[in-house]
């Protein structure tokens, strides 16, 4: 399994080093910085194997986590951190969410938004997906964005409203990573319905694949055993 060198950057210091114990092996802390310029200032600093003279590389970072108290100054955070670490995948670990840093945060090709009321599971999770190549944004962000340019949409209110009974069993099996052959045979329906099914709940919110599907199901709390009779 492939390690990923991560820096941290958050104005916490408690939550910045629980970051780091919560993180699994692959996903390796090797900084943590209250803000940019502390982070900039402490890995431009020598170590014992740099060569005298050579330019600050990073050090071989391949994630960085980070926040800003301030909205304001997340344009200017983000072009730094693409400018310090170009290979880098940035992702934007934040208390709460609105549309202006949604769109700057699309603007900016950040690699992620995600919020730090999720579970660890899904966070977890949604880093894997960054570190494949994907761009992670929550389905609420992307409902929140969308109800800002007035373009419809689902509906706000729970984040289940709209889904059938059988859309929400096929979720939780998307989450145990179920294939649409496996699924089908629990529910006692043929592949092809599967598809169906599915195909109608990726667009209710708002996904592109049956992995952001399952991130959303994480997020949404959907986890638990649901009953099968009655599902349309």
């Amino acid at each position: 399994m492939a390690t990923h060198d991560v820096l941290v950057i958050d104005p916490s210091t408690l939550f910045r080093q629980g970051l780091r114990q919560l993180l699994p092996q692959d996903f390796r802390v090797v900084s943590e910085a209250r803000d940019v310029e502390a982070a900039r200032a402490e890995l431009s600093a020598p170590t014992p194997n740099d060569i005298p003279g050579a330019k600050p590389s990073g050090r071989g970072i391949a994630l960085v986590l980070f926040d800003v108290t301030d909205a304001g100054e997340f344009r200017a955070a983000a072009s730094q951190l693409h400018s310090l670490f170009p290979d880098a995948r940035l992702v934007y670990l934040t208390n709460g969410f609105d549309a202006p840093r949604l769109r700057m945060a699309l603007e900016a090709g950040i690699d992620g938004y995600l919020t730090k009321d999720r579970s660890s599971n899904a966070l977890i999770q949604s880093l894997h997906l960054v570190m494949l190549g994907e761009k992670v944004f929550p389905s609420d962000l992307a409902l929140l964005l969308t109800q800002q340019n007035h373009t419809g949409g689902v509906g706000a209110g729970s984040p289940h409203k709209g889904l059938s009974m059988r859309e929400t069993q096929i979720l939780r099996a998307l989450v145990k990573g179920e294939s649409n052959k496996v699924i089908a045979n629990g529910l006692h329906i043929t592949e092809a319905t599967v598809k169906v099914h599915l195909k109608s709940l990726l667009r209710k919110i708002n996904c592109n694949n049956r992995t952001q599907a399952a991130i959303w199901a994480l997020n949404n709390g959907l986890t638990e055993a649901t009953p099968t009779a009655g599902a349309a």
